[in-house]
């Protein structure tokens, strides 16, 4: 989802409305070096996460959210979106993979963030996948909420009836309009899904393309009236890495913008054994080592992608 708030940043092209955007971008100590640290591989990876933080959400917007109270730090989605010769290509990882976190032992990923904050759930997918992360992006539950909510919602498409008490979803099959609070509903709902995290990996990446399509439409884009709202929501949503300004997210806005126009490819690493339960970590997903390994080593070498892993 945290790549749909950072689209709209490709039309951003004169000189003045990139000195508005780039005083307005917020940075985070997310990336830095450590022993054994992954060698640079071919391309641009961007670790993309969106936070379930609840900083700046009032009690109220809390329970009409169903975010709950607990002051959550841990990550509802986890991207790795690689640009090069090939592709480019979006690989969800799921937030319940069970991997390990660096001074923590085996954990779920999304626990790293919790653990260390940005830097530290950097370190852990450089570890568990042996790419190098060069630029990092995240988007909080308000930004997504806001985002959506300036493009005056985003129209999607269910297969079949969604309702999960634990996000707040109630959505009848067919198409229809969702709203940010809706559309955070639909991306959060696990727990009636029989495929659990990784049916809301694929949520997440519909969602991404619809708020994108809204984003380069050109009633948004060609005018001004409406396109400033949506780049000043996207932008307060989104913190971005040190090294990180408008050039480089306009780099990775024309990357997401093919992937949603069919150029690319979005993926999920493959798993082996999801729902596996172990002591003290609940419910969680084993990686298919093997294709996994394949995925990783293709993107490290800029190559085409195996076609045999989870979509």
């Amino acid at each position: 989802m945290v790549l749909s708030v950072l689209v709209v940043l490709v039309f951003a092209g004169g000189a003045a409305l990139y000195v508005w955007a780039d005083g307005r971008l917020r940075q985070v100590a997310a990336i830095g070096d450590y022993a054994g640290r992954p060698a640079a591989g071919k391309g641009t990876n961007w670790l993309l996460v969106g936070s379930d933080s609840r900083a700046g959400l009032t009690p109220a917007q809390r329970e009409e959210l169903h975010v709950g109270n607990d002051g959550g730090r841990n990550t509802d989605t986890v991207m790795v979106l690689h640009s090069g010769g090939h592709g480019p290509y979006l690989v969800s990882i799921p937030r319940d993979s069970y991997v390990r976190v660096p001074g923590h032992g085996r954990r779920k990923i999304n626990e790293a963030y919790a653990d260390g904050g940005p830097k530290l759930l950097t370190r852990t997918v450089e570890q568990a996948t042996g790419l190098r992360i060069d630029r990092y992006a995240e988007v909080s539950f308000l930004g997504l909420v806001r985002v959506v909510d300036a493009l005056h919602g985003v129209r999607m498409c269910l297969d079949k009836p969604l309702k999960d008490a634990r996000s707040g979803a109630d959505f009848r099959a067919g198409c229809q309009e969702m709203n940010g609070r809706q559309a955070l509903a639909y991306t959060r709902a696990r727990y009636s899904d029989p495929e659990g995290d990784i049916g809301r990996v694929r949520r997440q990446r519909r969602l991404t393309a619809a708020v994108a399509g809204g984003m380069l439409g050109s009633g948004v884009y060609l005018n001004p009236f409406r396109w400033m709202p949506v780049a000043g929501a996207a932008l307060s949503a989104v913190r971005v890495d040190e090294g990180a300004g408008v050039a480089e997210l306009v780099g990775m806005g024309r990357s997401m913008k093919k992937i949603t126009g069919g150029g690319g490819r979005a993926v999920t690493v493959p798993v082996a054994r999801p729902g596996v339960v172990v002591g003290g970590a609940g419910d969680v997903l084993e990686w298919d080592e093997r294709g996994a390994r394949r995925l990783f080593q293709a993107l490290r070498d800029d190559d085409p992608i195996p076609t045999s892993d989870n979509n």
